[in-house]
């Protein structure tokens, strides 16, 4: 039978519950914080707090997208889901090129040594120090997702290295994928690199891919077997909301039970705790009643919510791996 693996131990998919399919609940420095102070999200008092009005409204599982040596916490994560109650997937893998540097490890290691890594987060333990640094001490708590970055228009030579790394990871541990889409783009690409080196594209979920709104790209990259994350619905603005708008064509073309949903709120912005908006609740409180209001019912919100999600980030049973 296959599982969801959470900080805080393994479930059947089936209790995920109402899930946010890409999320930053903890980002405790690193580079991103460096670039944009904005994204410390290092209090779990203040975190907690969020988390539970969240709650309060059906949240009940998140998936987490810092991965490895960007400010991911997992021991402050394990602490936010014991505090809240909610479950929360971690993740291994590397971000975005731009949150390293050109000096960063990852740069000169090989495919191999960096499968490695991801797979000790995986099958052992997340490391405590964030593999951050020449010591590492693997926690209780390990790793449920692969996250991994492409740039503009598909992986560059860089982000090739880390595809490669996050397939063999897979190969070996069962692990689904969570993608970064720089700008929406290059979702495509990513399947193909990741197909091509073992992967079965429907273990692997594409992020912020509803930043182009047009209904081919969508129809395309679904056709794959992949998932969509759906992530913009409160960045529209003034603007038509194109989220609104894709849910409602692949809703029409029979495709919603390839599409999650998220907020990627990496922001204090974001969140009420910090005095932002929309707040966490927002997919189901305003963003609920939005797609209410066009014909997105009860039914296809549980799609969104509950259903697409217990397969999208379940493990792959067969992998003959550790894990």
């Amino acid at each position: 039978m296959t599982f969801v693996r959470t900080v805080l131990g393994d479930i059947e998919p089936s209790e995920l519950g109402v899930t946010y399919s890409h999320e930053h609940l903890v980002i405790d420095g690193g580079r991103a914080v460096l670039l944009e102070p904005d994204f410390d999200l290092s209090d779990v008092d203040r975190m907690a707090t969020e988390v539970a009005a969240a709650a309060a409204l059906g949240l009940r599982s998140v998936v987490d997208a810092m991965p490895c040596d960007a400010g991911r916490n997992v021991e402050k994560l394990a602490e936010l889901s014991r505090r809240t109650g909610v479950r929360i997937v971690a993740p291994t893998g590397l971000h975005h090129d731009r949150f390293y540097g050109p000096s960063h490890w990852s740069r000169h290691v090989s495919v191999e040594e960096l499968a490695g890594l991801f797979v000790a987060d995986i099958a052992v333990g997340i490391d405590a120090l964030d593999y951050g640094g020449p010591v590492i001490r693997r926690t209780e708590y390990c790793a449920g997702v692969i996250k991994v970055a492409g740039s503009t228009g598909g992986p560059s030579t860089r982000d090739r290295a880390v595809f490669e790394a996050a397939a063999a990871a897979h190969r070996s541990t069962g692990a689904p994928f969570l993608t970064h889409c720089e700008g929406g783009t290059g979702a495509l690409e990513q399947v193909r690199l990741l197909v091509d080196h073992g992967v079965d594209a429907r273990y692997v979920v594409l992020s912020h891919v509803d930043k182009i709104v047009d209904r081919e790209y969508h129809r395309e990259l679904l056709s794959t077997g992949a998932f969509a994350e759906y992530d913009g619905s409160f960045r529209w603005g003034d603007r038509p909301n194109g989220t609104l708008q894709l849910l409602q064509w692949m809703a029409e073309d029979d495709l919603i039970d390839q599409v999650t949903l998220g907020m990627d709120a990496a922001r204090q912005d974001y969140y009420a705790v910090y005095g932002g908006s929309p707040g966490l609740g927002w997919l189901l409180d305003g963003f609920s009643a939005a797609m209410d209001e066009v014909g997105l019912d009860a039914a296809a919100r549980r799609r969104l919510f509950v259903t697409n999600p217990a397969r999208a980030f379940a493990f792959r049973v067969d992998h003959g791996g550790v894990g």
